[in-house]
């Protein structure tokens, strides 16, 4: 494992003093809790669009790139005192990627949104808990004495600003950047043809979220592609490279990211296995076999960080604390896809880094779903991402049965 930042307590050493969580949100959620409690998903399959198609994603209704900016370094003005907002890189197109921090506490939590940029609500989610996170008031004040939040809204910015899945940037450009790469075949990820309604055989991109490695040190070998699914990715681009140095950065200051968090989009239309109800999120602490058992055995260099009960337990809070509030809206909440092996994705190079990982994938993308429940979505992230920071800051995520994970629905 790796060793402890040395101030740090165990999760299990820290008091326990939970507030409700309702209290916490009543600044950030009233301009959206009358949709929030909308009819629930089971009610909704005649609003389901199931093509691939809406003809209106709600473009107007997102935070765009320069938007981001503006609301991020307001906040900074207004709570400088306790957020801190920079620049970790910039995307191939020159877009800065912002991280925001909040907090001083041991436990640290990294959280990302649109690493595809079609996959909008979570950036929308981060704002709204930055701004919970550095209030002025004694549960935010507790929370930060025990929790580092580090955030990165929108961390594929040219992704965002096309609306689409995949970056910016051609084969040639990474070849420019790597010359050992010269007559390699291009990454399996690279997209050069039509995919969810996007050209991109007019303007190429990569699918930025298969581009990472667990060897957070690896630089591209010619040998390693074109790749594929099941093997790690390479750090090719500006946006993964400052994501992984991000995450270098903090387990060097602070020992370990206890915890990272991705917030993503899944389909539409999923219904879950148990009784046919519509998904409003799908969530999963399983992205690559565990290096302690034999479908591991590729990882075992890896096996003594891994924590997959964590990842469990931080899974199960957020799925406790959205079922708590009743058929409201916030329920309907599935396992995405188990069994996986994705070690090019961060949760999967991150997990066999030593961090409880988790995968947000609400309903819809753009191209698919449009502003359809906006605000129901936004806070349905955001009411789990504020318990996922409850439960490492009063320990109880360390009573949470990790094995109850696998008694959640699929679909």
């Amino acid at each position: 494992m790796t060793p402890d930042h040395p101030s740090r307590p165990g999760r299990s050493d820290r008091p326990r003093h939970r507030a409700p969580l309702a209290a916490l949100l009543v600044g950030t959620v009233l301009g959206t809790s009358m949709i929030a409690l909308a009819s629930p998903a089971s009610a909704q399959p005649g609003q389901a669009n199931c093509g691939t198609n809406t003809g209106d994603t709600g473009g107007p209704s997102w935070t765009d790139h320069a938007e981001l900016d503006r609301e991020l370094h307001a906040l900074e003005r207004r709570r400088g005192d306790v957020l801190e907002v920079e620049s970790i890189g910039a995307s191939h197109q020159g877009r800065d990627i912002w991280s925001a921090r909040v907090g001083t506490g041991p436990q640290t939590l990294l959280v990302t949104s649109e690493i595809h940029g079609n996959e909008k609500t979570g950036t929308e989610a981060l704002l709204k808990l930055l701004d919970t996170m550095s209030a002025n008031t004694p549960q935010a004040r507790r929370l930060r004495d025990e929790v580092t939040v580090v955030a990165v809204p929108k961390m594929n910015p040219d992704a965002s600003e096309l609306d689409r899945r995949g970056n910016d940037r051609t084969w040639d450009d990474v070849v420019a950047d790597f010359p050992q790469l010269e007559g390699a075949e291009p990454a399996w990820n690279y997209y050069d043809r039509p995919i969810q309604g996007d050209d991109y055989g007019v303007r190429p991109g990569f699918d930025v979220n298969r581009d990472f490695n667990p060897d957070l040190s690896y630089t591209p070998d010619p040998a390693d592609l074109p790749g594929r699914s099941d093997q790690p990715g390479w750090f090719l681009h500006p946006e993964s490279q400052a994501i992984r140095d991000l995450y270098v950065d903090l387990t060097g200051e602070r020992g370990e990211v206890d915890v990272y968090i991705d917030l993503h989009h899944q389909g539409p239309c999923y219904q879950d296995d148990q009784n046919g109800d519509w998904v409003n999120l799908s969530i999963s602490a399983d992205f690559v076999p565990d290096p302690n058992t034999p479908e591991g055995e590729k990882y075992a260099e890896y096996a003594d960080r891994y924590d997959f009960d964590l990842s469990r337990q931080v899974n199960l809070a957020v799925y406790d604390e959205l079922n708590s509030y009743g058929n409201s809206g916030f329920d309907n909440i599935t396992l995405y896809q188990q069994n996986l092996d994705l070690p090019g994705t961060a949760l999967g190079s991150f997990a066999l880094n030593g961090s409880g990982t988790m995968l947000f994938e609400v309903r819809g993308q753009t191209q698919s779903w449009g502003a359809r429940q906006r605000g129901q979505l936004i806070t349905t992230v955001e009411r789990g991402l504020e318990a996922v920071v409850e439960g490492l800051a009063d320990g109880t995520l360390d009573d949470t049965d990790p094995e109850r994970y696998h008694s959640i629905p699929g679909h």
